[in-house]
């Protein structure tokens, strides 16, 4: 069953088109990739995902309820943590929950019962500039989580980080996703973080961006992996 979905859409920019016709479903628990070079409207469709920006045409859907332009019904992470440098890891985290009308108490209550299953345990009362690069995507990924919308929208958020730290965030963050029950549409440039991490990838390419490839991920990745290039013009 599909929890999340969007219908057909187009977003133009100065009466020029950045994506069009976009489809995608993401079942309960599912985890999609989207894949293309840079300048694609990857974030741009994000943004209309997200509800941050209203598409020129189409829908997006949430467990059947349209929500289209409409923010905070999905969890998003830009590429960025934007973590405040001036509040502690604790007090960046419960930011949701304060919106939402928490009081301040009762969120650092909540959110600190996260902190061991994030990695984070103590470091509540450190600061974002104390943190390594790793630390800090767990933060900003949990901050994101505090959300508690089923849906996560990942842009890139492992692209600064080292091959090493990058590799033990993606083994994390998939563990996070099955024991939180997260569904999670992610965007990369990265070829094998789409395999490693994907049911399903989705290639965007050209301009206006558009989904040219659809791949199920099944246990053949290499071949995958040549297919995706291919279809995005590396080989």
């Amino acid at each position: 069953m599909n929890i999340f979905h969007c219908e057909r859409i187009t977003k133009n920019y100065e009466n020029i088109p950045v994506v069009e016709n976009i489809n995608l479903e993401l079942p309960t628990g599912g985890f999609i990739s989207l894949l293309g070079p840079s300048g694609v409207g990857k974030t741009t469709l994000f943004n209309v995902l997200a509800g941050l920006d209203l598409p020129d045409a189409g829908k997006v859907l949430l467990a059947g309820e349209d929500i289209t332009g409409i923010g905070g019904r999905v969890g998003y992470m830009p590429q960025k943590d934007l973590l405040l440098e001036h509040r502690t890891v604790l007090d960046n985290v419960i930011l949701p929950l304060l919106i939402r009308g928490e009081k301040k108490k009762t969120a650092r209550e909540n959110a600190a019962a996260f902190f061991p299953q994030f990695g984070l345990a103590g470091y509540e009362k450190k600061y974002p500039w104390q943190l390594s690069g790793g630390m800090r995507q767990r933060a900003a990924l949990l901050r994101t989580c505090m959300t508690h919308n089923d849906v996560i929208l990942l842009d890139e958020p492992f692209s600064a980080l080292d091959a090493i730290t990058r590799r033990h965030m993606q083994d994390w963050y998939r563990d996070i996703a099955a024991n939180l029950k997260l569904s999670t549409i992610f965007i990369t440039h990265d070829v094998d973080e789409a395999l490693l991490l994907s049911d399903t990838v989705h290639i965007l390419n050209g301009k206006p961006g558009k989904i040219t490839h659809t791949m199920a991920v099944s246990s053949h990745r290499s071949e995958q992996k040549q297919a995706i290039l291919e279809a995005i013009g590396l080989t």
